[in-house]
């Protein structure tokens, strides 16, 4: 597992009217800070990556459809460095995948249908100077292939 990488098991709670689960909570182990919460989608097939962020935490969840979620340690100081964790998000094992900053990540909709992406991150998506580093999903010195 990559070095400051943490997961949470989810649980649904279903009853007559419907389904509630809790994603992350204040009192929980893992939280750190709130910054904002939103939701990005991928069509199937659709590869959204390759990016960081230096000072943010992300995260993610996966509410409808399937995701694989790829994070990739260019650390070169972590015990856990160039080493890639691949996670399938869905609500069949619902999960919370925290990720560390300075770590790769992206992933990419694996369903037949849209998939819906939760994110809780530690900081405010400043517009005018974004805490977001990119590079190609393809065309880079990372050992992951997203064709699979």
């Amino acid at each position: 597992m990559i070095d400051g990488v943490k997961i949470k098991e989810l649980k649904i709670i279903p009853d007559e009217r419907g389904r509630l689960m809790e994603i992350l909570r204040e009192d929980d182990a893992i939280f750190k800070k709130f910054g904002q919460v939103y939701m990005t989608t991928a069509k199937p097939g659709v590869v959204k990556a390759w990016h960081y962020h230096k000072l943010q935490i992300d995260n993610f969840t996966c509410i409808i459809g399937s995701i694989r979620l790829v994070l990739y340690d260019a650390r070169k100081k972590s015990a856990s460095f160039k080493e890639v964790n691949e996670f399938i998000l869905n609500l069949d094992a619902p999960k919370l995948i925290q990720i560390p900053p300075l770590v790769y990540h992206g992933f990419k909709c694996i369903s037949d249908n849209e998939a819906m992406v939760i994110n809780v991150p530690t900081r405010v998506y400043n517009r005018t100077s974004p805490d977001e580093y990119r590079i190609d999903p393809y065309d880079n010195d990372i050992d992951y292939d997203w064709r699979k």
